[in-house]
């Protein structure tokens, strides 16, 4: 019964509001997708910057590579390998938050194969 009202009550509202009615076709109709013209002045904005960039802007958009900062990194200088067992557990824990979250962890453990290629 709801329905029924609803679709009457749309229906008359329809009928005294212009703003109900569709001017254009839905957008799943062929009408719709059909190939309509492309507008022919694009604006002030449609044409690109005319004027050469500064050097000084584009050396600030520039991404910063890693590789030709001669600088050793922190984390890199004061890496000593775990020697508790409370500090492997921290490592181990450290790891498995890492790999939920989806990045690489170099984790080892003594006797591991291959640790001194990890850790080196």
């Amino acid at each position: 019964m709801r329905d029924l009202i609803a679709r009457a009550l749309v229906c008359v509202l329809a009928l005294f509001t212009p703003s109900a009615r569709r001017p254009e076709p839905g957008r799943h109709t062929a009408a719709y997708l059909a190939d309509q013209p492309t507008p022919t002045d694009p604006g002030p904005w449609g044409d690109p910057w005319t004027t050469p960039t500064p050097a000084h802007v584009i050396e600030r958009h520039t991404p910063l590579l890693g590789e030709d900062v001669p600088l050793v990194r922190p984390y890199v200088a004061g890496f000593r390998p775990p020697q508790t067992e409370t500090e492997w557990q921290v490592e181990r824990r450290r790891a498995a938050a890492f790999a939920s979250a989806g990045y690489d962890y170099p984790y080892s453990y003594p006797g591991a194969p291959l640790a001194e290629a990890v850790l080196a």
